[in-house]
């Protein structure tokens, strides 16, 4: 008679509370469950997998140990957060990640409690933890802050201004680095977890407070003699020197994966009695699957896969990546112009850095994720007579605004700003869309704003950035694919505000920024087919206005709609408001104003975003048609 299988212990996990019920041998069986959980629905959905992976044991002993959600558990970006998902009540959802109405790609405070803050960009999660920490010590209440955080996020600035900030703590706080690229620690080995054990243990943290207040009563040579013999023996063993410096009792390194290490570690420093704990974890990106393992960037983000070959279905062929025309693009000019230098944070393949880096390794700078530093770096190269290129994501560019403002905008510095993943962009949701970079930029003195319509216009846009010596200036464009449009041999120097008129009418004109102008064309035809002749330009530039062409088109059309990627301030308010300088408004022109709506939009397919957003064909001509209907009615009203 065969024996009725074992339930998996991950169907008896629903909460942590449920965890926490399992003996401490149970542990590695319900990880290698939950690592194969993630692998199955990752397949399924698409999402950011390698990280996840490695944080499977991290993720387990974490609730295992600690009293989430009374204990604030702050993930650090958030996109390795998909183990810690499946083990709060949200197994059920999980091949919901990152589609439309179903779970984000990252952690979110109004998706679980087991969620304290919304992480999506790096290198905030010690400030968010420290700021729980001190306000459950401010109020009397339970309850520690831990973060943790990558061996890449501590690369921000950010990271040690909160450390810096940490001792008022206490033991209330725990950060957990989690070095997953083997960039500050040697191998791990038996010897170090028992060296992380021990020193972490109560019995050698209470010595060596007995050590310390001893030392006080020495004289002060020889109490700084012995601090500094006590910071030089932890350093020299374990490389913790710089975080005590910071105010905290450094643990580690130690193996992440090993669950028999973690777990002690863990418990001791969470009845530790001293200041704030870091704790240094060393994983493998991917760990766990085969395919991710053996992957140059260990299946960092990936499409739908088939979970036995690792084969993703990504489509092959097409029109390219705008990234990409970028980055070749650059690459070409460089050939001829020594000047040009190519700077992104973190984010080489992203925004098509890699590509420059190839062709010119010399003159390509990866400074990690530290945007404000690119920044200033980018505007001391242009001081000294360079032509630097600050490539970086238009969500990732708000991280550095008082750097534009203060550090080139102020100085009239030639920054060249290449903004990647301009507008909506899908399943990453409303902390990686792109909708305020025209806004933002387009209100400060000095400033020329482009923006992209196709990538042929990238290129010529790109071309016109290396050629612009007289003050900053900034070219965006979205993420993914072209429209297919052939690419020009030659690039051409825009003359700059100066937009173009792409299709000729008499009754509507339509002025796109951006790569809505597809979406513009479809209106116009469908316009067309209603009566209506409809000019579509393609403004170019934000700033400055075209405004002789604004004025013709004003004074030859009864109804002018403005539409863009963007929030409220951008082409449409400066529009409006040099429309109003101009007193075209008082001669009754209609003007109409289509831009993102005044809301956080949630993930979802970048043509449902922005149907929901209404900037497609159809309401354009929507727009339009209520604009003449409005316009038919008070001319009624008068003749009446």
């Amino acid at each position: 008679m065969t024996a009725e299988p074992a339930t998996p212990l991950l169907d008896t996990v629903n909460t942590p509370d449920d965890l926490r019920k399992l003996t401490r041998e149970d542990l590695r069986q319900l990880a290698d469950e939950l690592r194969s959980e993630m692998i199955s629905a990752v397949g399924q959905t698409g999402g950011h997998l390698g990280s996840g992976l490695g944080v499977v044991e991290l993720t387990t002993a974490l609730h295992y140990v600690f009293n989430t959600p009374e204990d604030r558990l702050v993930w650090d970006v958030g996109h390795q957060a998909y183990p810690h998902k499946i083990l709060t009540g949200r197994r059920d959802r999980i091949r919901t990640l990152r589609q439309g109405g179903g779970l984000s790609g990252f952690t979110k405070r109004t998706e679980s409690e087991y969620d304290p803050f919304g992480t999506a960009h790096s290198s905030t999660s010690i400030s968010a933890a420290l700021g729980f920490a001190i306000a459950n010590k401010l109020t009397g209440k339970p309850g520690k802050g831990i973060a943790v955080i990558g061996d890449g996020a501590m690369s921000a600035g950010m990271a040690y201004e909160a450390m810096n900030n940490a001792e008022q703590a206490g033991n209330r706080l725990v950060v957990i680095l989690n070095d997953n690229d083997m960039s500050i620690a040697p191998p791990v080995g038996g010897l170090s977890s028992y060296l992380a054990r021990l020193v972490s243990s109560g019995q050698f943290l209470g010595l060596r407070e007995l050590a310390k207040k001893f030392a006080r009563k020495l004289p002060r040579p020889l109490h700084n003699a012995a601090r500094k013999t006590d910071e030089f023996a932890r350093g020299m063993a374990m490389g913790g020197t710089l975080f005590e410096e910071l105010g905290f009792y450094y643990v580690g390194p130690i193996d992440g994966h090993d669950l028999d290490a973690l777990v002690p570690v863990l418990e001791n420093v969470r009845d530790a009695a001293e200041g704030p704990c870091l704790i240094h974890v060393v994983t493998t990106k991917g760990k766990g699957y085969a395919p991710a393992e053996e992957s140059a960037d260990k299946y960092h983000g990936v499409a739908k896969f088939d979970v036995v070959t690792g084969k993703q279905s990504k489509s092959s062929g097409g029109p390219p990546n705008y990234q990409n025309v970028f980055g070749d693009t650059l690459a070409k000019l460089a050939e001829t112009d020594d000047r040009i230098c190519a700077i992104t944070a973190a984010m080489p393949s992203g925004t098509g850095v890699d590509r420059f880096a190839k062709a010119h390794p010399e003159r390509s700078f990866d400074v990690g994720i530290a945007e404000q530093h690119a920044v200033t770096f980018a505007a001391g190269l242009a001081a000294q007579g360079m032509r630097p290129f600050a490539a970086i994501y238009s969500t990732f560019l708000q991280r550095a605004f008082d750097q534009v403002v203060h550090d080139v905008a102020i100085q009239n510095l030639p920054v060249r700003f290449a903004i990647d993943r301009a507008g909506l962009v899908g399943a990453d949701g409303a902390t990686h869309a792109g909708s305020f970079d025209v806004t933002y930029l387009a209100t400060l003195p000095n400033f020329v704003v482009m923006a992209a319509a196709d990538e042929a216009e990238l290129v010529h846009m790109t071309y016109t950035a290396a050629c612009h010596d007289s003050g900053p200036i900034a070219f965006r464009y979205p993420r993914g694919a072209g429209i297919g449009i052939d690419l020009p041999e030659v690039p051409e120097q825009l003359e700059i505000g100066k937009g173009r008129v792409v299709r000729e009418g008499t009754k509507v004109a339509i002025l796109s920024l951006g790569t809505r102008l597809a979406e513009a064309l479809k209106a116009a035809d469908q316009l067309e087919a209603k009566g209506l002749s409809t000019t579509v330009a393609d403004m170019r530039f934000a700033k400055p206005l075209d405004e002789d062409l604004i004025r013709k088109l004003a004074a030859s059309h009864e109804v002018v709609v403005t539409i863009e990627e963007g929030s409220i301030g951008g082409l449409g308010a400066h529009i409006l408001t040099m429309a109003s300088d101009d007193g075209l408004l008082d001669a009754g022109l209609k003007i109409r104003t289509m831009r993102l709506p005044d809301m956080f939009q949630d993930h979802d397919a970048p043509e449902k975003q922005y149907d929901e957003a209404g900037l497609n064909a159809p309401q354009i001509v929507d727009t339009v048609l209520k604009a003449l209907r409005h316009n038919s009615a008070g001319v009624e009203e008068a003749r009446a």
